[in-house]
């Protein structure tokens, strides 16, 4: 390591970086603001950032009750994908990973998206047919997936068990090459930080204890800092959705539910795709620092808590090893939990409510992270024009009285 390393280190050491330049202002809150976004992870500070540069509404302050990204940004397996069946998730989807694949850019910071592909695998002819149906739909909206054969997964994931005589053989597997990974936390503070230099305020440890409203018409927020006032009022604090609508009145028809996941002791490179499993019930993909990353489905229990059971944990463990016997000698190294708000069709609410000037941005269910820059671009638009862009013009709120569902269960037959 050179000397002016050495010596920098040990500096910054002694001072405990009390010297380093801020990467966002952390002012009291003001009187007023034009916007207040409720909820300061990766959807939230994507609304105020896209609010300040293609709105030119500066004038916002992203309100946090604990940390940035401490909640299901912080909490999430990274997977990026745009492979929907639906066109309104398809288009919805793919303009999101569009923003990704430029994100760096534009941001000026790394979030770190590796285009390593995803495979979701087929272990028998129904499973097959259902990829081959699938692939087409989402090829016919102009997105990019193919359908492997058993050897051409073999190839692309050689340490994957293709035995023709295992309980589950792998009879082939979809692809899109385009989808990936990306780093959770470095989501949230390029967001942060863009949206800092942009003019927004960014307000951490506020928590949010009541909306208040003037008849029909949202007037402000009450929180453990004071009330403060806005125009209108974006709520993206995904598990707890529904606690803030009750605040104002209203009944969002979603349930949270918590969602785990894990990682193994880090070990050398060795699996360079994410493998994804409905049948076995399992996603795998490795960190930059060498952990396995897994993951399944949700707990069944309604909860806003932060953890879950331990079957789930070892159905996890299980199951990895299925599709990869060589995983069973490693060591988990730790599990964490975050909270999911799952709507009855498994699509999100991207809307305005029947309170004037309160928008919510909700029921992800298990896919929020990938949809993160595209969320809170048209999030920023409905909010910004008081309408919704074309491409959530379909997640309104309404659909739920007019039976105008976008079921996408499938795409969310294993969480991811």
């Amino acid at each position: 390591m050179p000397r002016y390393s050495i010596f920098s280190l040990l500096r910054n050491a002694l001072t405990y970086h009390r010297d380093w330049q801020a990467a966002w202002r952390s002012p009291e809150p003001k009187p007023a603001y034009d916007v207040i976004i409720v909820g300061g992870g990766g959807h939230g500070l994507a609304t105020a950032y896209y609010l300040a540069k293609e709105h030119g509404i500066t004038n916002v302050a992203v309100v946090e009750k604990g940390w940035l990204g401490g909640g299901n940004t912080g909490r999430n397996t990274t997977i990026v994908r745009s492979n929907y069946l639906w066109d309104e998730s398809a288009h919805l989807y793919e303009h999101s990973l569009k923003l990704w694949e430029g994100l760096s850019q534009d941001l000026n910071f790394n979030v770190m998206f590796s285009q390593r592909g995803v495979l979701n695998l087929a272990h028998n002819q129904h499973d097959l047919r259902e990829l081959q149906r699938r692939v087409n739909a989402i090829r016919l909206n102009g997105i990019d997936s193919e359908i492997l054969t058993t050897a051409q997964v073999k190839t692309m994931v050689p340490i994957l068990d293709c035995s023709p005589g295992i309980r589950y053989p792998v009879l082939g597997a979809s692809l899109q090459r385009r989808g990936g990974v990306a780093r959770h936390d470095a989501v949230a503070w390029g967001f942060a930080r863009a949206a800092d230099a942009r003019g927004v305020d960014i307000i951490q440890n506020c928590e949010v204890t009541g909306i208040r409203r003037e008849g029909d018409r949202v007037v402000g927020v009450e929180t453990t800092r004071g009330f403060i006032g806005a125009g209108k009022v974006g709520c993206v604090a995904a598990g707890h959705s529904s606690v803030l609508a009750a605040m104002a009145g209203l009944r969002l028809p979603i349930e949270s539910h918590p969602l785990q996941a894990l990682v193994s002791e880090p070990i050398k490179p060795i699996l360079d795709a994410v493998v994804m499993s409905a049948a076995v019930h399992v996603y795998v993909s490795q960190s930059d620092k060498g952990e396995l990353v897994m993951g399944a489905g949700i707990d069944a229990f309604t909860s806003y808590g932060q953890r879950g059971s331990l079957p789930i944990i070892e159905e996890i463990m299980a199951s990895a090893c299925v599709l990869f016997p060589i995983f069973s000698r490693l060591k988990m190294l730790r599990s964490w939990g975050g909270i999911v708000d799952v709507c009855p069709d498994a699509s999100p609410i991207i809307s305005a409510t029947p309170v004037k000037g309160l928008y919510f941005n909700c029921g992800w269910g298990t896919g929020g992270f990938k949809a993160t820059p595209g969320s809170g671009w048209v999030f920023a638009h409905t909010i910004a024009q008081n309408r919704p862009h074309p491409l959530n013009q379909a997640f309104a709120l309404d659909r739920f009285s007019s039976g105008a569902l976008i079921d996408e269960h499938g795409a969310a037959a294993v969480a991811h």
